[in-house]
């Protein structure tokens, strides 16, 4: 995907530079479950809580982070990693969910991006923002535009309007140069984005 996305990334200069300063591929080769449950630790978290709950949720379940293993743990124990009350609800209704279905990427592979937003969403916890970022991370759909992200809208203000408020319609007109490779674009977004926290 990404071999392909660049050539039509690079005709807008401000991704050309992005493409030539970031690799923003490199990361774990998460499972469909663990990247969920990543997901909802994100929720309304800066990356840098984010990515110290997380680490210390996966202690608490000792590096193996299945649905199983999840509802097996301690309620107290992932509290006390950094998971709230909710959040402790929303990773054992996914898990109990993940039990029951299958949510696996050859599972869902010839379902469109809007019924499988429909599907997640179904699950307690689960809302549009995590479910997109299910497609982007789990299903690796090529042309998602997650503006319900903070730090994506905040990333393209930055970037094509000097920190200035842009509208969502704005910003979506902006990423239309991207198509079809808008998760592409959006990974570039949150690389230089995170830079500068």
């Amino acid at each position: 995907m990404i071999e392909d996305a660049r050539p039509v990334l690079r005709r807008d200069p401000v991704m050309k530079r992005l493409i030539d300063e970031y690799d923003p591929y490199v990361e774990p080769d998460w499972s469909e479950f663990e990247r969920l449950c990543i997901s909802i630790v994100n929720q309304q978290l800066s990356t840098a809580s984010a990515a110290a709950v997380r680490e210390r949720v996966f202690d608490v379940l000792d590096g193996e982070v299945t649905p199983e293993t999840v509802l097996a743990a301690d309620e107290a124990a992932l509290r006390d990693a950094g998971l709230s009350t909710m959040k402790v609800d929303y990773v054992r209704n996914a898990a109990r969910t993940f039990q029951a279905e299958d949510f696996s990427r050859e599972a869902l592979t010839d379902l469109d991006d809007e019924t499988v937003v429909d599907r997640l969403t179904e699950i307690k916890g689960i809302g549009d923002w995590t479910a997109r970022m299910y497609l982007l991370f789990v299903l690796e759909r090529e042309d998602v535009l997650p503006l319900g992200d903070l730090a994506v809208r905040k990333g393209i203000e930055q970037l094509y309007a000097d920190g200035g408020e842009l509208t969502r319609a704005e910003m979506r007109g902006i990423a239309e140069q991207w198509r079809p490779y808008r998760s592409v674009a959006t990974r570039y977004i949150w690389a230089e984005y995170e830079s500068d926290d």
